[in-house]
C-alpha cells in the first residue's frame, strides 16, 4: 500500500513533464492521507455539443484535491474523513467491482498523479527502513489514479483522488518491500507517451495501462533522517 509520496518540485517541472500549468497554491513536499495535493485530468470540452475530430488532443488540467478518495455515496463529512484515509489506493484488479471506486472508473474519472517518488518500508533487517523509490533519471513520475467530487447534504464539497496499484510479487525491485508473506503492491506508473491515451481510453481499454513499471527504470534509496 502506498500511503506516502513526494510531490513534484520545482514547479517548473509541471509544464515540462506534464504540459500543465504549475499549481496556484504551493503543494507540500510530503503527501500522506488527507493532505492537499494535485492531480491531472482531462479538461472539459469548451463546446460539449461539438463532436471531437481525429486531430483533437485532450487538454490536460491540474486540479487540487485531498489524497484519499471520498466515494459519492458517503453520507457525512465526518464519515468522509474516516473513509478517505483508507482509500488512498485502489487495486487495479478489483476497481470495476469495488463499491468505493466503481463509479469513478465507469465515469472515466481517471487522472495522473504527479510525483517525484513514493515511499515504502524495507523490513528485511527486522525494523522498518523508509525507502524512496524514484526514476533512475530523476524525472517526475505520472501515476494512474482516479478522482471524485463528493457533495455533502449541506452544500459542502470535497475533491479527492486515489492511486491505482498493481501486483508486484514478481517485480525485481518491489518484491523486496513490505511484510513477508503478504502480497507486494506498487503504484501503476504510466509511460510518458501514454498520458493522453490513459485519460481518454474507454473503461474497457483503460485497464491495459495498469502494469508494473520496469525495475531497471527505478532506483531505491534509504531515507536519511
Amino acid at each position: 500500500m502506498t500511503t506516502h509520496y513526494e510531490s513534484v518540485h520545482p514547479d517548473t517541472l509541471y509544464p515540462e513533464a506534464f504540459h500543465v500549468a504549475p499549481p496556484d497554491v504551493p503543494v507540500g513536499r510530503s503527501l500522506v492521507p488527507r493532505r492537499p495535493g494535485v492531480f491531472i485530468r482531462k479538461a472539459p470540452a469548451l463546446d460539449p455539443q461539438e463532436p471531437p475530430t481525429e486531430r483533437d488532443k485532450p487538454v490536460r488540467e491540474l486540479a487540487a484535491g485531498q489524497f484519499g478518495l471520498v466515494p459519492p455515496w458517503v453520507k457525512s463529512a465526518s464519515d468522509a474523513k474516516l473513509r478517505s484515509t483508507k482509500l488512498v489506493n485502489a487495486r487495479a484488479e478489483t476497481v470495476t467491482t469495488s463499491n468505493n471506486f466503481r463509479e469513478a472508473w465507469l465515469g472515466a474519472r481517471r487522472c495522473i498523479v504527479p510525483m517525484m517518488a513514493f515511499f515504502v518500508d524495507d523490513l528485511r533487517s527486522g525494523k522498518p527502513v523508509p525507502t524512496r523509490i524514484a526514476r533512475v533519471d530523476g524525472k517526475p513520475m505520472g501515476v494512474a489514479g482516479l478522482w471524485e467530487i463528493w457533495a455533502g447534504p449541506e452544500g459542502a464539497t470535497i475533491s479527492s483522488y486515489t492511486l491505482l496499484t498493481v501486483n508486484a510479487n514478481s517485480h525485481a525491485l518491489m518484491h523486496r518491500y513490505g511484510h513477508g508473506g503478504s502480497e507486494k503492491r506498487m503504484p501503476a506508473v504510466l509511460n510518458e507517451g501514454a498520458y493522453d491515451a490513459w485519460l481518454t481510453a474507454h473503461p474497457e481499454k483503460a485497464r491495459e495501462f495498469l502494469r508494473a513499471y520496469p525495475a531497471n527504470w527505478l532506483t531505491a534509496n534509504p531515507v536519511q533522517k
